[in-house]
């Protein structure tokens, strides 16, 4: 299903994708050393029920996962990359986190990713991992806009990536949201321009580039979730859901100003 939502539904968006964005730069701010995973999801919960919002994640049960998955967001550490399933592990300094977020509220979804290093010290292959994600991110949204196809987004993330040295896998990507979390169409990271739906204005599309370092193919974890590099390397994931306008492209996702 695609779903073109009119301006009130773009509304509520804005108002998902912000509170999206707070919590996650919430939690960014908390995830310390010596933080708990478990920590982070039950403060995850906490807000979303605070701003009478529904997790999308709690009830999620679809066919490559096990069973629902039973957690508020996803806690992606080190060579983990989606779908990180929240557990009894404190954070060390120098692990890289993702935190992966998708929310309902009056009725519309807005999912986002971040990606950072926890603590002191340096690790400058990671963020440079994490910096290509997000120029990607970039670059997938600059090419999004009335008019513009599928393909066209893919092809501008996968050249980001690959120019930065990265494989890149196709099984999971960006997609499109609105009343539900996971909707038509889906948006590889990497593809050729010209190609796929034309965007049109109302359209909500979450964008995510992802990479692993030194490979493209993913491992599942024992929880029947979690997603690791096949080679055990690091991985960063950034994501922002956009909706289509008349003249371009808007990012939904930002916090609240101050």
């Amino acid at each position: 299903m695609i779903e073109i939502l009119n301006p009130a539904g773009v509304a509520r968006g804005r108002v998902t994708g912000a509170l999206v964005a707070d919590i996650l730069q919430t939690m960014k701010r908390r995830a310390v050393v010596g933080t708990n995973l478990l920590e982070i999801n039950a403060w995850t919960k906490e807000m979303i029920f605070e701003a009478r919002a529904t997790s999308c994640y709690v009830a999620y049960e679809p066919s490559f996962g096990r069973g629902p998955f039973g957690h508020y967001i996803c806690t992606s550490v080190n060579d983990a990359v989606l779908h990180g399933k929240p557990h009894d592990y404190a954070l060390a300094d120098g692990d890289l986190l993702t935190l992966d977020l998708a929310v309902s509220l009056d009725g519309v979804v807005a999912d986002s990713a971040i990606s950072f290093v926890v603590g002191d010290s340096p690790q400058p292959d990671s963020v440079a991992m994490i910096e290509a994600t997000e120029r990607a991110l970039a670059a997938g949204i600059a090419a999004a806009g009335p008019g513009a196809r599928i393909g066209d987004l893919s092809h501008a993330i996968g050249t980001v990536l690959r120019d930065a040295g990265y494989p890149i896998n196709t099984q999971f990507g960006g997609h499109g949201v609105g009343s539900t979390m996971h909707q038509d169409p889906h948006i590889v990271n990497t593809g050729r321009p010209g190609r796929g739906y034309e965007l049109q204005p109302g359209l909500l599309l979450a964008l995510e580039p992802w990479v692993m370092a030194d490979t493209d193919a993913l491992r599942t974890d024992a929880d029947g979730w979690t997603l690791r590099s096949a080679t055990g390397s690091r991985t960063a994931h950034s994501e922002h859901t956009i909706a289509i306008t008349e003249d371009g492209a808007e990012i939904l996702t930002l916090p609240t100003p101050g």
